[in-house]
């Protein structure tokens, strides 16, 4: 597969690159089969909606899944060969995700409101058949995922940092750096999916209560004290790049039994569930109608 990758091909809102580790071409030597196969493979998914990357059905449907395709499609392709060689350490990898490159403020500035209510049927079709199959995909992939978040993180770029593995952000050294979700402020309700990947992800109540009720601004080093994130870096989108490709480098064997995404599925399988039964979303004025009905 040749790359950089970019979807769609007109307009692209996404660019896929990749990248290997092989410890013997970093010091000179010459490559085996079995040390290509023992490669450790590095994908990394940049978003660039415009500079604040917000996700829109195109993003997700015409950015995002086809660029996890290819991704799972070539890691797949060299773990199969790595076992049919009888290589037992072949068959490594991790996928970053980060903001748009070309800038230090945002790695997502949220759901792309102004192009999502154009669709006179966005309340009814967008979580069950746009996001939530994200959230699906990306919580099962079946290597280590990584979020490098480059800038401010806002409600659903939040949940998408949340369906990865791990999440490494900027310390705010350079600016005000948040992480919120800040529907509570909008009158906006949550939709299950969401509710359900909070509470898989961070454990404490008092957390879940300032995450939904308080809809409050993390700060980086705030983040880190609640275990919304594992790693700050001093530094702008290329540091935090490198540092989750430290992470990356890291925890990529693991996916070498194959059975990363499996063992994902049971742990989060709550989450998967609730991620089906999203129908239309609670919001302010039906639920006023509800109680004034009964009032």
């Amino acid at each position: 597969m040749s790359y950089p990758l970019r979807f769609p091909t007109e307009k692209p809102l996404v660019t896929l690159t990749h990248r290997t580790l092989p410890l013997g071409k970093q010091r000179g030597f010459n490559l085996d089969i079995h040390t290509c196969l023992a490669t450790a493979s590095i994908w990394i998914i940049e978003l660039h909606n415009g500079p604040d990357s917000r996700l829109s059905t195109a993003l997700i449907n015409d950015g995002l899944q086809p660029a996890l395709d290819a991704v799972e499609r070539d890691w797949r392709n060299g773990w199969r060969a790595a076992r049919a060689a009888k290589n037992k350490t072949g068959g490594k990898g991790a996928l970053i995700i980060v903001g748009n490159r070309g800038q230090d403020k945002f790695f997502s500035n949220g759901l792309d409101f102004d192009s999502l209510s154009k669709d006179p049927h966005y309340s009814l079709n967008f979580f069950p058949h746009v996001y939530n199959p994200l959230m699906r995909r990306l919580i099962t992939f079946p290597i280590p995922t990584i979020a490098a978040i480059n800038g401010h993180c806002f409600a659903g770029a939040m949940m998408l940092s949340l369906c990865c593995d791990y999440r490494v952000i900027t310390d705010g050294g350079k600016r005000n750096v948040w992480m919120c979700m800040n529907e509570i402020h909008l009158g906006a309700g949550f939709p299950q999916s969401f509710t359900s990947l909070i509470r898989a992800k961070i454990p404490d109540a008092r957390t879940h209560r300032k995450v939904i009720l308080e809809g409050h601004r993390f700060s980086p080093s705030e983040a880190l004290e609640a275990g919304l994130v594992d790693h700050t870096v001093n530094g702008d989108t290329e540091a935090v790049i490198a540092k989750a490709q430290q992470v990356a480098d890291t925890v990529s064997s693991l996916c070498i039994p194959g059975s990363w995404g499996i063992s994902k599925r049971e742990l989060y399988r709550d989450v998967i569930e609730a991620s089906t039964k999203d129908t239309v979303i609670a919001n302010v004025p039906a639920d006023d109608a509800v109680a004034k009905a009964k009032l």
